[in-house]
């Protein structure tokens, strides 16, 4: 696939994903074989598409039951969240909008009050996010926070109307970029970690083959490795390569 083709493809997959989020989480099987329809995929191309999106939660054909993402562990988080929010009042649709006016003005009760009634709110939108590398938990800690932060910025809208909408977009953007952030450390972590690997086994190999420890200079001279590499690995594994003798 040619890097246009791939672009193409990228833009096509991420349009599908906005539509299935504007239809409630799901697409129809032919929405997706037409919106490829100009690629020309083969069926197998076109399974990886379908595989893909259920993957990431989209539904073909219905939505997909968040909870058979979560873990026996986030589930019983869940539920002990969502008991200790039971309590919290449960406000008509005529008060929310007048709780929300009150928050727009300014008023610091009315605010604390929006957030409070939106809490259940955090729950719905982190169980969607589910299943992507980051525990239940901290999604909901990460819309938590957004969520506070977001009532604090609604007086600059003009509607009460508009704060809904607002609120849940914080609440996504915010539980998206962490599991991104999270995605981006493991890709570090892995990649310290092989070069770790790759290291060890080379001076390992190496030791054998002399009957003793070596030295990273040593190392450097007789494998494909250079110095540097060596003792970057030394240093993010803590100078715990057994078969490398560091001198001081």
């Amino acid at each position: 696939m040619s890097q246009s083709k791939e672009i193409l493809f990228a833009r096509t997959l991420e349009d599908v994903r906005l539509k299935a989020k504007e239809q409630g989480g799901c697409v129809g099987e032919e929405q997706v074989r037409e919106a490829f329809a100009a690629q020309n995929l083969s069926e197998e191309q076109l399974q990886m598409v379908f595989d893909y999106l259920v993957k990431h939660k989209v539904g073909i054909g219905k939505p997909v039951d968040p909870d058979e993402y979560l873990t026996e562990r986030e589930k019983s988080y869940l539920q002990d969240y969502l008991d200790d929010i039971a309590a919290l009042p449960v406000y008509t649709q005529g008060e929310t909008e007048a709780l929300t006016l009150s928050a727009m003005a300014g008023e610091q009760e009315a605010r604390q009050k929006l957030v409070q009634s939106c809490l259940r709110d955090v729950a719905d939108i982190a169980r969607l996010y589910a299943g992507q590398g980051v525990l239940l938990e901290d999604l909901i800690g990460e819309g938590n926070l957004a969520l506070a932060a977001g009532v604090n910025m609604i007086g600059s809208l003009e509607k009460p109307c508009e704060v809904p909408g607002m609120l849940a977009k914080l609440m996504m953007d915010a539980m998206e970029d962490y599991i991104q952030e999270n995605t981006a450390s493991e890709k570090t972590d892995r990649k310290i970690a092989d070069k770790v690997n790759l290291v060890a086994d080379k001076a390992r190999e190496l030791a054998e083959e002399l009957h003793r420890k070596v030295t990273p200079e040593e190392l450097a001279r007789e494998s494909e490795l250079s110095l540097k590499t060596i003792l970057d690995a030394c240093r993010m594994s803590g100078y715990k390569i057994e078969d490398i003798k560091i001198e001081n």
